[in-house]
């Protein structure tokens, strides 16, 4: 639904404006954007690394479970009879949260519905390991001479610090 904030990069890199990146939000793993360099601390979460061609293959993915599971709620809002309007549907790149947005307030029935289809889609997802590698600030090129993490990559990095220094970023996800 697109949220501009603060983070910090987890790695030496600078991020140009307009790279698609990897953020940790309070939410969980979501794309971003970078829009520009601030100099006040972060408060919504890191940057973790640019995007590369495994993330677009899953980003890919999860659009079409998104697609999927907009076209499963509004069937069943209209196979049951519920109220409500279905605005978005958006999937999280951890592949952890499905989250349904609605105009107006959400009826109970409405919101069972949703915890259903959320429950049914996360299952759907299967990227429970590289999602775990992901959120632990691995991920492609973790690791590598040219990721400028210095610890040795997969998971080490986030988990004992190695990856050291922090830039700030504006950055807007997606």
């Amino acid at each position: 639904m697109g949220v501009v904030g603060t983070f910090d990069a987890s790695d030496f890199r600078i991020y140009s404006r307009d790279q698609r990146v990897i953020c940790r939000t309070r939410r969980g793993l979501e794309i971003g954007i970078v829009i520009c360099d601030v100099d006040t601390p972060a408060t919504d979460g890191d940057v973790l690394r640019v995007t590369g061609s495994e993330d677009e293959l899953i980003l890919d993915r999860l659009e079409r479970f998104r697609d999927r599971a907009y076209k499963a709620c509004n069937d069943l809002l209209i196979e049951r009879g519920l109220p409500g309007t279905l605005v978005d549907v958006e999937h999280l790149f951890d592949g952890e949260s499905v989250f349904f947005y609605f105009l107006g307030d959400v009826d109970p029935r409405v919101e069972s519905l949703t915890e259903e289809l959320a429950e049914a889609y996360d299952r759907k997802v299967k990227f429970k390991q590289f999602a775990q590698a992901l959120a632990q600030g691995c991920g492609p090129d973790c690791g590598t001479k040219d990721s400028g993490c210095s610890a040795g990559g997969c998971g080490s990095c986030a988990l004992s610090g190695g990856c050291g220094s922090k830039k700030n970023a504006a950055s807007q996800t997606q």
